[in-house]
């Protein structure tokens, strides 16, 4: 496992979360772990798994357009002692798979890792059907499933060698796109279940998850010119959540959930159910698809129409707070 620096930061942003996760890391649990199998849907060569291909061959399984039997096979492996990571599309692994996904790893608590790539709205012209802007919701509902979506490649290069380390069933969600910001330069020391402190404010708290984060460290910065100065968070562990740094935010003002996914059972659902049974707690406020298919385009316009994009960000939390006053 590599140390986290500028350098390999810089490096891995122009790989993007997938290029860096099926490119750098896997090949290096599969040479440190003579038992760990990577399986794709017809997906190699567009998510940067030819190092796995090449060198370990026996190792890897391409099992074609076939995502509901990547996951059986995947199981089988699993329950031979194997660990097991397989990737396509998160919206085709998490949604064409659920069944196979819910009885053969979640009620069996197989270690198999999932590895969602493109989620989000990260497809941009191929349209809805490319598009996972559910499968927070449906994949953390899944009992002994974990949820991480790391927030940069740095982050998704730790969560998969997390991951590979801790038995049991992963989803991990990979947002974004090629050259995305990079939130950590430094050693990130990814804590599962531990959400990251980015920025630290007063009165106001922004929570974001995946290839939001970036976008709310610069609505951050745009709201500070206005007067107003939020904490940042980025809480990579949809599940199981962090808690404890929601306990020592509570007493602020208001708190602003920021994903890139519906807001009707991901981030913003999670963070509600928890605060629901609190006697007193902050205002809160989802930001997110507002439960629609969205028009497809570009990556960078979908974003800007849905109020995803730091200006945006930014305009609706300002809009609310003047509201209130």
């Amino acid at each position: 496992m590599q140390k986290i620096n500028k350098k390999n930061c810089r490096i891995w942003s122009r790989l993007g979360q997938r290029g860096t996760v099926c490119g750098v890391a896997l090949p290096e649990i599969m040479e440190e772990k003579s038992n760990c199998y990577v399986l794709t849907a017809d997906l190699a060569q567009l998510s940067g798994l030819e190092r796995v291909k090449q060198k370990f061959p026996k190792r890897f399984v391409n099992v074609g357009i076939a995502e509901q039997n990547m996951v059986g096979i995947g199981a089988g492996l699993a329950f031979e002692d194997n660990v097991v990571f397989m990737t396509t599309y998160a919206t085709f692994l998490s949604m064409r798979c659920y069944e196979q996904i819910r009885h053969n790893l979640g009620y069996q608590n197989a270690n198999v890792k999932l590895i969602g790539s493109s989620a989000g709205m990260a497809m941009g012209m191929s349209g809805n059907t490319h598009y996972s802007i559910e499968d927070m919701a449906i994949m953390r509902a899944i009992p002994n499933m974990r949820v991480i979506s790391p927030a940069d490649a740095a982050a998704a290069y730790y969560a998969v060698h997390y991951a590979a380390q801790h038995d049991g069933p992963f989803y991990i969600r990979l947002s974004g796109n090629l050259n995305e910001p990079v939130i950590y330069q430094e050693e990130a020391g990814f804590q599962f279940n531990k959400a990251s402190i980015v920025r630290e404010g007063r009165r106001l708290v922004l929570i974001a998850v995946g290839s939001m984060v970036s976008e709310a460290i610069k609505a951050s910065e745009l709201l500070e010119a206005s007067g107003l100065f939020p904490t940042v968070i980025d809480m990579h562990t949809i599940k199981p959540l962090d808690t404890n740094i929601l306990d020592k935010y509570i007493s602020e003002d208001y708190i602003f959930t920021i994903e890139e996914h519906n807001i009707i059972g991901g981030l913003g659902s999670a963070v509600a159910e928890y605060l629901s049974e609190k006697e007193e707690r902050p205002i809160q406020v989802r930001i997110g698809i507002n439960d629609k298919f969205v028009h497809p385009g570009e990556y960078a316009y979908i974003k800007q129409e849905n109020t995803l994009d730091a200006a945006g960000i930014s305009q609706c939390i300002q809009t609310y707070i003047q509201k209130r006053m």
